[in-house]
């Protein structure tokens, strides 16, 4: 049964939410490894734990330890390995690029969601989608472009981000939800913790600096290691509860906030700004993307399957 207004506009609030709270916790990400010299795997592994630690407190809380069990344990920590590599990709790469840069190329998610359904999943994708594919891709170059001159390979790692992200989308696309919501953040966050550990011992290894630990050295940097935990646990319900009460079709406007809110992050605390090119990019991105969770929306609604 289709939800009400009323629901609605619940759901859009809290994606709103979750695309406020979600660059704030990269934001801290940023500072703690540019300020602070937090390695990006350091700020990972604490991200990842104080994750799985705070899901399980708020599990036993309200449903008992019995709860913490998973229906599906390895599909849950292999999303949270995916989500582990995602996370270190993004965190080494805001260290160096503008924040609102690496987010707009995280965006480029849903091309490669569509993309990767279709090889698969053998899902059917119409021309029009692929068309939207293609132009994004073209977006996410420009916008990639000047970054590669300054960064190097380090530009492309929030396509790593993205790549990790969708193929987690397609774990849920293909072995659902089992579990509820709160013992998937746990498993996502153990696993993610798992993965950094492996990333740190081969980073100690190799002498890669980026993914060498370290404790932090003060208060305030614990506390925004914390804070990371709390926003990633707090982000992830709102736009878990979003989905279930709006269409993606509804939500997927806000989503893009999150890149609006990067770049205010971006300008009051790191003093960037994207240039005229990478504002071109950017709106191809979300033009591409916001077109292709419509169109999905439009699929499921009616068989048979939009083009």
């Amino acid at each position: 049964m289709e939800n009400t207004t009323a629901q609605q506009v619940q759901g859009v609030s809290m994606m709103a939410a979750a695309m406020f709270f979600l660059p704030v916790m990269d934001a801290i990400a940023k500072w703690l490894s540019t300020v602070d010299s937090v390695s990006p795997a350091t700020v990972t592994l604490f991200r990842f734990g104080f994750q799985a630690m705070l899901a399980a407190m708020i599990i036993i809380a309200m449903t008992g330890v019995k709860s913490l069990r998973p229906v599906k344990l390895w599909g849950n920590l292999f999303r949270g390995v995916l989500m582990g590599v995602g996370g270190l990709c993004f965190y080494a790469a805001i260290k160096y690029m503008p924040l609102a840069d690496a987010i707009a190329v995280f965006f480029v998610e849903p091309l490669m969601l569509t993309t990767l359904s279709a090889i698969l999943l053998k899902e059917h994708v119409g021309w029009r989608r692929w068309m939207a594919v293609a132009i994004g891709f073209i977006g996410t170059l420009i916008v990639i472009q000047p970054s590669w001159e300054l960064f190097g390979w380090v530009s492309l790692l929030p396509l790593g981000t993205a790549a990790s992200f969708a193929f987690y989308l397609i774990l849920n696309r293909r072995y659902g939800t089992a579990d509820t919501t709160l013992v998937m953040q746990l498993y996502a966050g153990v696993g993610g913790t798992l993965t950094t550990l492996v990333a740190l011992f081969f980073g100690a290894a190799f002498e890669v600096s980026d993914m060498t630990f370290g404790l932090p050295a003060n208060a305030l940097s614990w506390s925004l290691l914390f804070a990371m935990g709390v926003i990633a646990t707090t982000g992830h319900q709102l736009i878990t509860n979003a989905s279930r009460l709006a269409p993606a079709s509804l939500l997927a406007p806000f989503q893009y906030l999150e890149i609006v809110m990067a770049v205010l992050i971006g300008l009051f605390v790191f003093n960037e700004f994207p240039t005229a090119s990478k504002w071109l990019g950017i709106a191809i991105i979300v033009a591409s993307g916001a077109y292709l969770i419509w169109r999905e929306g439009k699929r499921k609604a009616s068989e048979p399957a939009y083009n």
